[in-house]
This record gives structure tokens, sequence and C-alpha cells, in this order.
């Protein structure tokens, strides 16, 4: 169970101490996050280059890689940068987006956790499965399985990588191995808006940097999403404005908005 008052002083302190999040992500998402960041009250920076990512993420707060665009130079910066961080103890947080879609993302994201050692990943059901089956079907990048369905596939895989798991769907889910968090906060209308779920990535990033507790980090980045999402869902027309006022939910999300939408369980 999500604790209120811990969640909105982490919120309060992602917006008090602006952690900058250190994202190597894909051209799709890369405006999309960066607003996110900004609008939660962290300071984002997009870096891809093997030449700066060493340097950049000395200076970051959290490190988020994803892996929607994939090229080889792109791979060997995400390892680059996440042993840095992992020897540094900068959170790492791994987006496999498409994973099970092709051997190449897959094997990518199996090669990244085994390098880089992530703190949490965050991915779709069919994702998290096929990192733990390596066989799981993926269409595009959007996933074919409920989020249910591949809990036990998240666990393995917390289990095995050391990292907290979360997979995003209808009901979120945040595992160690052993403990769940759910929030079953959001809306059905988020999926129509790309690049959602590469957002509640970079928004785990923020909240990895301030709070330790990684479990507690994921839940609380998942129910701030997907209470916004709610929010910005009563309000859109459609998916345009859906985006716009999810970054005004983001940026406007208050006590009284959480203490009243928030719903999870363990």
């Amino acid at each position: 169970m999500i604790d209120k008052t811990q969640l909105l002083a982490d919120l309060q302190l992602i917006r008090n101490q602006s952690p900058l999040v250190h994202n190597i992500t894909n051209y799709v998402v890369m405006n999309n996050t960066a607003n996110a960041l900004l609008a939660i009250g962290a300071s984002p920076v997009m870096a891809h280059s093997v030449d700066e990512v060493e340097e950049m993420i000395a200076i970051a707060s959290s490190l988020v890689i994803n892996i929607g665009t994939l090229s080889h130079d792109w791979v060997t910066a995400m390892i680059i940068a996440g042993k840095v961080a992992h020897q540094k103890g900068i959170p790492i947080i791994l987006d496999p987006v498409g994973a099970g879609a092709t051997s190449y993302r897959t094997q990518t994201c199996l090669l990244l956790i085994e390098e880089c050692k992530p703190t949490i990943i965050r991915g779709n059901a069919s994702e998290i499965t096929a990192l733990v089956k390596n066989g799981s079907r993926t269409k595009g990048v959007d996933s074919l399985a409920s989020s249910d369905s591949a809990l036990s596939s998240a666990k393995l895989l917390a289990k095995h990588s050391g990292a907290i798991v979360v997979i995003s769907g209808a009901v979120d889910y945040c595992t160690d191995g052993e403990k769940v968090v759910e929030v079953h906060n959001g809306s059905p209308m988020m999926t129509k808006v790309t690049g959602l779920g590469c957002t509640a990535t970079a928004i785990i990033g923020a909240f990895a940097a301030i709070q330790k507790n990684s479990l507690l980090a994921a839940a609380h980045a998942m129910a701030v999403m997907g209470i916004a999402g709610e929010l910005a869902a009563a309000k859109a027309k459609g998916p345009g404005t859906m985006q716009l006022n999810f970054l005004d939910e983001l940026y406007t999300l208050s006590e009284a908005e959480i203490n009243k939408h928030l719903k999870t369980k363990n």
C-alpha cells in the first residue's frame, strides 16, 4: 500500500530539488518525456553520444535507458553510461521497448541488464514476459498481454536481475520478486497517446533520483502517472488534448487530488 504522506513528500522533493535525469531515449518521445519531467519539477537532459555520456552521467541524479529507436552506437552509449552509473550508485531505469518484437531488441535488453544492472525495469506485459521467456509475442511496441498475466514473469525477472520490475497496464504492478504494489489509477485514453509508457519510465527516473527505496520510487511514479492520466482524460476531447492536459495535470497535481484519487493495494 502506498503511503500518501510519503508520496506527497517525494513529489515535493522533486519539485524542490529538480534532480537531473539523464535520458538515452528514442526519437519518438524525446520532446514528450522532457516536457513531462519539466512539468513534474525535474530537469531533463537528452544525451546519447558516446563522446559525452560518461561525463554527463557523472553529474546526473538518475539514468533512463530506453531502447525505442535502436542503433549500434546508441547501444554502446547505453552500456558506457550504465556501467558508470552503476559504479557511482546512480539509479538506472531500463525501458525494454518492443522486447519480443525482434531478436535484436530482446538480446539488447538482456545485454543491458547483464552489463548495466538496472535498478528498475519498466515495460508492458509482453515486453516483461519476453525478457523472461524470450518468446512472448509483441505487436510492434504494444502489448498483446494483460499486466496481471505477466506478474509471475515480473517476479522471476526481479529475482534474477535484482531490479524492481514494473508492468504497466490497466493495473500497474511493481515488484521486487516478493512484495507487489498494485496501482489502479489511469485511463484507457492513455493508450491513444504515443510515448506515455516511455514517459512513465522517465517519471520513475525522477522519483528514483530522490527516493532510495526503489520499490517505493517506482510505485509513487506510477501512481502520479495514473492520477494525472485520469484527470487529463476527464477534460480531454481526444488524444491531442489528452496529451496537453496530461502535462498540465503533472504540473499542478495537488495533495487534495492525490488524496481523492489514489487507488492502490499490495
